[in-house]
């Protein structure tokens, strides 16, 4: 069984929250694109943990997690982040993690680069978490990046990164007239945090066909959303890879594979961490209400996201992008404050009603068309079966089913892992 966990929305959706519950039914969990430029919060028994590069698998001892090539890692946060997980008990050994050694090295350069545009873009700016995520990928596809691989051959890495770093220092000096990068710094970092993480490089490739051929269950699981997405996000206002569950076996390391079912997860209402189009925000009071219900927070960052009532038309779109085959429906129990909960059925264009989600360009020009429909005012985080929900939550669920033509088989009725109802 190959299953892929993936965003529909704009990301924070509650992914990791789903991948830790789900992930109890599976041997391998793969993390296959994205850096450390957003955050998974999981409540178990041992507390809560964000987790921003880590597969949200690693909470479980049993299951063997992976981090896939179409990753980006920073190895300074991944330090920082395993020591967190385990000073909270969490076993962390090169067993239970394997890391591809195709995987890109996110340079301290790049992090100082994505500082440096964000701050030359000023008001224009694209909302970059200026963790480098955008600069890592883009020498990615210039073929000038380091791989966890490389780490293996110090000698033939120090010429490598020297190379690098006069060409990088192109931009840094006489585009942004900044100091120039240290390339004899560089090679101290990476040689301090060799030792630590070689162990765990290995071809995930490898190990992932011969997992699937010995019949082991295996999870993909995505960082954001769909309209993330580098080609079918929101661009500019996008993460740099793809988000989509279609790239889950190229960025996982097994392209010969083919998924069995893609479960998406979307919130019961919507939010948004960064700029950029969100038709149908909410602002003032009624955003802040919202935001407060549902500690709209981001993770990985802190800023506060921006919220907003269900939007049909993005949620359609977001599941088309990642041919989901059902849903996952997270933060139903955000809405119980509600008398009525309003819902973004479709958008007005230039006046005219559209219910299809168009380009960034045209997006900016929309307005949301809003429907009302009955809450029910009633504490639903107790609930774990269908018959303990109340009428008109099952109602709500079923409307939104309708509308976004796709099963929805879990609902998640709060932070903590048994907190769902599966239907």
């Amino acid at each position: 069984m190959l299953t892929a966990i993936v965003g529909i929305n704009w990301g924070d959706e509650g992914k990791g929250r789903m991948v830790d519950l789900l992930s109890q039914d599976y041997d391998i969990v793969v993390r296959y694109q994205g850096g450390n430029n957003a955050g998974h919060t999981v409540v178990n028994e041992r507390g809560k943990f964000i987790l921003n590069l880590l597969p949200s698998g690693i909470l479980r001892p049993e299951v063997t997690c992976v981090m896939g090539n179409g990753m980006v890692i920073d190895l300074t946060h991944l330090h920082k982040e395993i020591a967190s997980l385990r000073e909270k008990g969490v076993v962390i050994t090169p067993d239970n993690l394997k890391i591809s050694d195709r995987a890109i090295i996110c340079m301290p350069y790049h992090v100082r680069q994505d500082c440096l545009e964000e701050d030359r873009l000023g008001d224009a700016k694209y909302g970059s978490t200026r963790r480098g995520i955008a600069p890592v990928y883009g020498d990615k596809y210039l073929k000038k990046v380091i791989r966890m691989g490389d780490l293996r051959f110090p000698e033939a890495l120090d010429k490598h990164l020297d190379s690098i770093v006069e060409w990088k220092n192109l931009f840094i000096e006489k585009a942004y007239g900044s100091t120039p990068i240290d390339a004899d710094d560089l090679k101290k970092h990476l040689k301090e945090l060799a030792d630590e993480f070689l162990p765990y490089v290995t071809d995930t490739g490898v190990f992932l066909n011969e997992s699937n051929k010995a019949g082991k269950r295996i999870m993909f699981e995505a960082q954001l959303g769909a309209l993330r997405d580098i080609d079918f996000g929101i661009n500019p206002y996008t993460s740099s890879s793809n988000t989509i569950a279609a790239y889950a076996p190229i960025g996982a390391g097994v392209p010969n594979l083919k998924l069995d079912n893609v479960i998406g997860i979307m919130k019961a209402y919507s939010s948004c961490v960064g700029e950029g189009p969100f038709v149908a925000e909410y602002f003032g009071e009624k955003g802040e209400r919202l935001r407060k219900l549902g500690a709209e927070y981001g993770a990985a960052t802190g800023r506060p996201r921006r919220v907003g009532p269900f939007d049909v038309v993005a949620s359609r779109y977001g599941i088309r992008c990642q041919g989901a085959d059902e849903i996952a429906l997270t933060k139903l129990d955000v809405l119980s404050d509600y008398d009525e909960i309003e819902v973004c059925t479709a958008y007005t264009l230039n006046c005219k009603k559209i219910d299809t989600f168009p380009t960034t360009a045209l997006l900016n020009e929309c307005k949301p068309v809003l429907e009302t429909v009955k809450g029910w005012h009633t504490d639903i985080s107790k609930c774990r079966k269908k018959k303990d929900l109340p009428k008109e939550a099952l109602d709500y669920i079923k409307y939104l089913e309708n509308a976004c033509e796709c099963k929805i088989k879990y609902v998640s009725v709060g932070p903590e892992r048994e907190a769902y109802v599966k239907l």
